[in-house]
């Protein structure tokens, strides 16, 4: 049996991903008490023909979450293969949500006096182990539901037998770090494209400005030392027992360079015998922005 614990923030996105597990053949079930997460693994087991996959979500209604879950993981890793997958979101991103659905954040529910922004942090730091012994993190603030989705398959496709997956993800600086990445490369001490006419309203997915960052001999050189970094370091994180790495490539908007770069990386990876994937969060919003200031 293969058994995904779904845990995260309160309003990240847990009931959507859950259901996704549900039509990817997973027997799921929703916020069963962490003391009894052994238990009722155990008790799966022993039924004459129990499910192959089993997706189960906590949360902090269970209030001792952090230390709980951490020994019944323990306690399950002797009879079955367990990951815990962590959705995180923005806390500006769960603040919008929860006044969009109106709902009560479930700490708030234990002390009717605390507010919907004290409850998240509280939330947070409860949580702050948990996300930190996490095997996939996703953070969950600008992903549509194809995204999420998307995100979501390379987590099922990672307990495959094979190397790890890594994500590469374009950033915008202007547009903060993404919470889920465990790498950061700065790229925005290389020639900006966007003050190239031709270029400005192009992305790091068009051959010209793939052609013109990888022509530049900073740029070359960066490339090999990311490279040669992450060959040094990928099997060290593999014999800690990490499924995922997501390595964030980081320029002004996100479009230009760090996609280029995300894009030629996961390429190369890919070619070494990693699933991988490379594209941009924040291209689009950063040229939505570009067209509107053009047009004034």
């Amino acid at each position: 049996m293969k058994v995904l614990v779904l845990t995260g923030m309160s309003g990240a996105g847990k009931s959507k991903t859950l259901k996704l597990l549900e039509d990817n053949g997973f027997y799921c079930l929703d916020n069963l008490p962490t003391k009894l997460l052994y238990e009722f693994v155990n008790m799966l087991m022993q039924l004459d023909e129990f499910p192959q996959k089993l997706a189960v979500t906590a949360d902090v209604r269970n209030r001792g979450i952090s230390d709980e879950l951490t020994k019944e993981i323990d306690m399950m890793k002797r009879v079955v293969d367990v990951r815990v997958l962590f959705l995180d979101s923005e806390d500006n991103v769960l603040l919008k949500r929860y006044k969009e659905t109106r709902r009560l954040h479930p700490l708030m529910m234990f002390d009717d006096k605390m507010d919907l922004q004290t409850a998240i942090a509280e939330e947070r730091h409860l949580l702050e182990s948990v996300r930190a012994n996490a095997n996939f993190v996703i953070d969950t603030s600008y992903l549509s539901s194809s995204e999420l989705r998307e995100r979501l398959l390379e987590v099922i496709k990672s307990d495959a037998p094979g190397k790890m997956s890594i994500n590469f993800v374009a950033f915008g600086y202007k547009y903060g770090i993404p919470s889920d990445a465990d790498l950061v490369f700065d790229v925005r001490c290389l020639p900006n494209p966007f003050y190239i006419p031709e270029l400005k309203t192009l992305n790091g997915e068009d051959k010209e400005v793939q052609d013109f960052v990888m022509c530049q001999e900073a740029s070359k050189a960066l490339y090999q030392r990311i490279i040669d970094y992450l060959e040094c370091a990928i099997p060290m994180y593999e014999k800690e027992g990490k499924a995922q790495l997501v390595c964030a490539l980081g320029c002004t908007g996100g479009q230009h360079r760090s996609l280029t770069f995300a894009i030629f990386l996961a390429k190369y990876f890919a070619e070494k015998g990693f699933r991988t994937t490379g594209g941009s969060r924040d291209k689009n919003k950063n040229l939505t922005e570009i067209k509107s200031r053009d047009k004034q």
